[in-house]
């Protein structure tokens, strides 16, 4: 089930999804993207008019499905996916923005270093 947590990005709480949700979600996205530039190719059109015309309308009704929350912006969708998310700040208690984040984006307080892990090691 989603877990609703803060988005520095709209400022406001709203349903992450987990890798199982997200991988019914990505497929819609990218066919989003399908959509776009089939309209372009079509109509001759710009991105932003492609853009106006309203794609993602099943990526949203599926996110809807999932947590019972209405989005309107299908962009938003690409940065509700909780793995991205950090920990929880010491500070504020909302998720810093990447699991690699110094500062918190929603009360800049400084991360602890266990939460900045260096580059990855294989």
């Amino acid at each position: 089930m989603a877990k609703t947590l803060y988005c520095w990005r709209s400022r406001t709480e709203v349903p992450m999804l987990d890798e199982q949700e997200w991988e019914e979600i990505e497929p819609l996205l990218r066919g989003t993207i399908e959509q776009i530039k089939h309209y372009r190719a079509e109509h001759g059109a710009s991105l932003s008019e492609a853009l106006e015309v309203g794609h993602g309308k099943d990526a949203l009704d599926r996110y809807f499905q999932i947590t019972g929350f209405r989005e309107t912006d299908v962009n938003a969708l690409w940065h509700r996916r909780l793995r991205d998310l950090g920990p929880p700040c010491g500070a504020c208690g909302k998720p810093l923005r990447t699991p690699r984040a110094k500062l918190c984006a929603a009360c800049g307080a400084q991360a602890p270093a266990s939460s900045s892990p260096g580059p990855e090691t294989v």
